[in-house]
């Protein structure tokens, strides 16, 4: 997906909020947005979503499936929340009982499983937030655009969208997200995109520079919470899938094997991404997650 020149103001003759925004968007990446509050976050990602059309400049190769949560997610629908996400599904391609079915599973994963059949507007904030989130991943989207989408979740929802996150990079999707932590997805970065000034400036994110495994940034970020370890075999002499989900750190064995460590909430997606692998890749164990202290106290390293 590219935008070239591309300006957005509100009105004819108005103030420019965006102007002359050239950009590239890689598949199966993670880009993160910034910038102060009023600087124009929030219409880069309309933009990127097909919610606004460009004022000037072209966007080119949007994904057809694509979908955005928003900063306001509109909760007073004359819907339940199961009937919502059930007619969502409907529209993005699902039929009959599968768009039912796609309903409620993405409501058990976000933990919302018991308001299925709750008017939309009596859900609280964080329920009505796990409703707008589930929209978006229903039909699987090959562009996700996220605005601060993780406000109001509680921490085990907080930790299944990085989850979905990871599903849909490992699927080859691209992912743009604002979010006010500075840490959220912080190892999986591939690119940074700044925007001041009506501009927007790419930079290099942990991903990237890491390109896969190895580097201390990724080790630092596989450190800082529950970790998992992967022992893979690849193709004779080949070399590790560039861009895996969660940048894990990797550590060569005598026998021809990689250990990888990875963030637990990445685990998943690194093991689909690794046996999607042209030529796949091998699953000779799998550990379960382990806390930092363990690590620590271990070196690293289990016999």
């Amino acid at each position: 997906m590219r935008l070239r020149g591309v300006g957005r103001r509100y009105r004819l003759g108005g103030p420019w909020v965006l102007r002359g925004v050239d950009a590239d968007l890689p598949e199966a990446a993670v880009l993160r947005v910034e910038g102060t509050n009023g600087s124009g976050k929030s219409t880069l990602l309309r933009l990127l979503a097909g919610i606004d059309a460009p004022s000037s400049g072209r966007i080119t190769g949007r994904p057809r499936r694509t979908a955005y949560v928003p900063e306001r997610f509109p909760a007073a629908l004359p819907f339940s929340a199961a009937g919502y996400l059930t007619h969502q599904a409907r529209a993005r391609g699902l039929r009959g009982g599968a768009a039912a079915r796609a309903a409620g599973e993405w409501l058990e994963r976000f933990g919302a499983g018991a308001y299925a059949r709750t008017p939309m507007a009596d859900l609280s904030k964080g329920s009505s937030q796990k409703v707008a989130v589930a929209q978006a991943l229903l039909a699987e989207p090959r562009l996700l655009v996220l605005d601060e989408a993780w406000t109001g979740l509680d921490r085990e929802a907080r930790d299944e969208l990085d989850r979905a996150v990871a599903e849909r990079v490992a699927d080859a999707g691209t992912v743009v997200y604002v979010d006010h932590d500075p840490r959220r997805l912080a190892d999986s970065v591939h690119t940074v995109l700044r925007v001041a000034d009506g501009r927007v400036a790419a930079a290099a994110g942990a991903a990237a520079a890491d390109s896969g495994a190895g580097d201390s940034g990724a080790a630092a970020g596989a450190a800082s919470g529950p970790t998992a370890r992967v022992t893979v075999t690849g193709p004779p002499g080949a070399a590790l899938p560039v861009g895996l989900p969660g940048a894990p750190r990797g550590e060569p064995g005598l026998d021809g094997s990689v250990r990888l460590t990875v963030p637990a909430a990445h685990s998943d997606a690194l093991l689909r991404a690794l046996l999607a692998a042209r030529p796949p890749w091998h699953i000779r164990t799998v550990e379960p997650p382990t806390a930092p202290e363990a690590d620590s106290a271990e070196g690293g390293h289990r016999p």
